[in-house]
């Protein structure tokens, strides 16, 4: 799993990215490729937190692989029908997936879906990492993750997730085993209407990437991090950690975005794979792209250049994570 850093920190992560794009040896020259704009397939609907993101490197990394990007959004199932549609595109490189790792690696996991990650489809680069969060809307009545577990004692607490497969939905999942608290997730099918949910106060208190929360400003309240410490505390209220705040010792749960092939395209077209990352990896550093980050309202602490050895590596670490709480997770 990403160890988060402070923005001290960016810089040199940004110098370690930029030292590994320019070791890469000179490509074979592929004149042919791309010969037209890049599709990119997102499993989830247009205007949610993927739409986002892919929207902001792309508009970067255009210049770059000097070609624009065309998005297809195919909700539904859990990402099920994304990934589904998405195998059945072309495989030359120019279809690529946007995916969030965590949640659908698990869905994947979780759901018969004739799809084996690193058999059928590989995870080819990073593009950012964030921790899980429990949050509450402006006006809820719970100031801290301590009075939301004891009020989850006396009576079933209501928890929008955008998902049920979904890192967010395992840790609530697994706090309330550990504290003896009852919360009754209830899926969203998406981000915004998750966040909406909280934030009206038709359900108790939301589960999601902390990105979401923090982009709703002052409309949002953070009350406990899926993770080992806080990566943006000046961005939520210096928000406690889950196991500090409850006094529990979970595991630390995130998800990180990433560009996606079919695995036959690592294969017929190596040196088309490997444009595209060394494109991907100069637009992460860009400064432009960083900027673009930040007007979006997500942390740029959250940018993550990590390569296809550390997304398969996550892949794998998530699908353990969704075996050890499958019974949490299907009610069995």
């Amino acid at each position: 799993m990403k160890n988060f850093v402070r923005n001290a920190g960016f810089t040199a992560i940004a110098a370690m990215a930029l030292a590994t794009y320019l070791s890469v040896p000179a490509l074979a020259q592929d004149t042919d490729y791309p010969d037209g704009n890049i599709s990119i397939t997102i499993p989830t609907g247009e205007g949610g937190g993927a739409d986002r993101d892919a929207r902001a490197i792309t508009k970067v990394w255009a210049k770059y692989l000097e070609r624009n990007s065309e998005f297809s959004y195919y909700p539904g199932a859990a990402g099920q029908v994304g990934y589904e549609f998405f195998m059945k595109s072309k495989a030359d490189g120019t279809h690529l997936m946007f995916s969030n790792i965590g949640p659908e690696v698990i869905m994947l996991e979780l759901q018969d879906v004739p799809i084996t990650i690193g058999e059928d489809l590989v995870y080819i680069q990073k593009t950012s990492t964030e921790p899980m969060a429990i949050w509450v809307g402006a006006n809820s009545k719970f100031e801290t993750l301590q009075q939301l577990i004891e009020e989850a004692k006396e009576r079933p607490v209501t928890i929008s997730v955008s998902r049920l497969p979904h890192p967010a939905s395992i840790g609530m999942l697994a706090l309330g085993e550990a504290t003896g608290a009852e919360f009754n997730l209830i899926p969203y099918g998406g981000g915004n209407p998750t966040a909406m949910a909280a934030i009206t106060g038709e359900v108790d208190a939301s589960a999601l990437p902390l990105a979401n929360p923090i982009t709703l400003g002052p409309e949002a309240r953070v009350l406990g991090i899926f993770a080992d410490e806080n990566p943006v505390p000046d961005q939520t209220g210096n928000a406690p950690t889950v196991n500090e705040a409850a006094g529990t010792d979970l595991p630390a749960l995130t998800s990180s975005r990433a560009f996606a092939v079919q695995a036959s395209v690592l294969e017929e077209y190596p040196e088309r794979v490997e444009l595209l990352k060394k494109t991907i990896r100069e637009t992460l550093v860009d400064p432009d792209y960083v900027a673009a980050v930040a007007a979006a309202g997500v942390p740029v602490e959250f940018i993550d250049p990590g390569d296809q050895e550390a997304a398969m590596a996550e892949a794998a670490a998530t699908a353990e994570l969704a075996t050890k709480y499958r019974d949490l997770l299907t009610g069995e």
